[in-house]
């Protein structure tokens, strides 16, 4: 049974903007929220993990305690939900002393495999915030980004799905390029995209030339 603070989500007396500033008032109510995740009321379920998503990204030390609550949310059977852990998991690897995110590096970035396009963008998306986070990891960020033009087409992942996904990449390599050690495999690898069919990814490709060449 709910709570009846969460289920001001399901008749909307609450937003998830005053959700997330409760939150921020008493955390001790971080607890509630995380349980949420698992109600079977859509709203709560995915209400609760946008304000602790979005509680990540302003007080990463306050949800880190509870990072091998969202490593294990990567596997949830909703795919929004593992979107959610996706993103969480990303904002905490700024205060990650245990290195919990180093132990589970090969699972995070084996979502680069998935099916769904919005699931490999958001691993692509956030993997900025990983590299700042964790300098020494860049050199096995950018192996694993440099691979997206590999992935395979699938009925949710089209040939313009990828080049959504190269853009996205190079967005992110333009966040912590000075890092990189091989920056000429970089380069190669957004000089392909040039004359690429979609005039954003070529936009993008251009201005990253101009601005690291």
């Amino acid at each position: 049974m709910e709570s009846k603070l969460l289920q001001k989500l399901v008749n909307k007396t609450i937003t998830k903007q005053q959700l997330l500033e409760k939150v921020k008032q008493n955390y001790n109510l971080v607890p509630e929220l995380l349980d949420g995740i698992s109600s079977s009321k859509p709203a709560i379920r995915y209400g609760c993990a946008k304000v602790l998503m979005d509680l990540s990204e302003q007080e990463p030390e306050k949800l880190y305690p509870h990072m091998d609550f969202f490593i294990k949310m990567l596997e949830s059977k909703y795919r929004i939900l593992t979107w959610n852990a996706i993103i969480t998991i990303a904002n905490l690897t700024k205060v990650d002393s245990e290195k919990k995110f180093d132990s589970v590096f090969d699972k995070y970035y084996s979502y680069l495999d998935d099916e769904y396009m919005v699931t490999v963008a958001n691993v692509v998306g956030n993997s900025g915030k990983i590299a700042l986070a964790k300098p020494y990891l860049t050199q096995n960020i950018t192996d694993k980004l440099l691979k997206v033009e590999d992935i395979s087409i699938t009925p949710h992942l089209t040939e313009e799905c990828k080049r959504v996904i190269t853009e996205h990449a190079i967005k992110t390599f333009d966040v912590f390029f000075p890092q990189i050690e091989q920056k000429n495999k970089v380069i190669s690898f957004v000089k392909k995209y040039l004359k690429s069919s979609r005039e954003s990814l070529r936009t993008k490709s251009e201005n990253f030339l101009k601005k690291w060449r």
